[in-house]
């Protein structure tokens, strides 16, 4: 092999690892910082982790996610919320209370037994029930909107309980606006 064949195949070894680089690039410097121009978690409709806030701040969506929850579980067939989805709705409805600036998405969710078309309704129901809780506390409607997935996105797809029980959810996603 000559100087030139190794030099070509050695920049195109290059190029090939630049691909894969699991950091994703995008900034400046060729590393994701987290800005709305890398293709790393934060570029490309990802969302960064700074973007969530900090979980210590009571104001960011982080603390809603992690400190207070963002979802609620169901019984089989049942949209009926239990004391423990009630609970972590009342500290949900204390947080939107506190930070007007947000307004929710509620995803109602469904096990896969059952057909899509039942999934899907009664993930409405699911939904529907976070929201009238919500709005008992004191949530303002307009700030709330709805969608049902049924058994279309679960969290782990398998036919045992503990799948099921983790898939019979409403999920509280929080955004900065929701047009209507």
């Amino acid at each position: 092999m000559n100087v030139t064949t190794k030099m070509l195949m050695l920049v195109a070894a290059l190029a090939l690892a630049a691909c894969n680089n699991p950091r994703g690039g995008g900034g400046a410097d060729g590393w994701d910082d987290g800005g709305a121009g890398g293709f790393g978690p934060g570029g490309a409709g990802g969302i960064s982790s700074g973007a969530l806030g900090d979980p210590n701040d009571p104001n960011s969506v982080a603390h809603f996610q992690q400190r207070i929850g963002d979802r609620v579980f169901f019984e089989t067939d049942a949209s009926t919320l239990t004391d423990t989805a009630r609970q972590t709705l009342a500290g949900q409805a204390r947080w939107l209370t506190a930070n007007p600036q947000y307004a929710i998405m509620i995803e109602g969710h469904a096990d896969e037994r059952g057909t899509r078309e039942y999934n899907v309704a009664l993930g409405a129901r699911r939904a529907n029930a976070v929201v009238q809780y919500l709005v008992s506390q004191g949530v303002q409607s307009n700030r709330m909107r709805t969608v049902s997935y049924g058994k279309e996105r679960p969290v782990e797809a398998c036919p045992e309980t503990r799948c099921w029980n983790l898939n019979r959810r409403a999920v509280t996603v929080v955004s900065t606006g929701l047009s209507g």
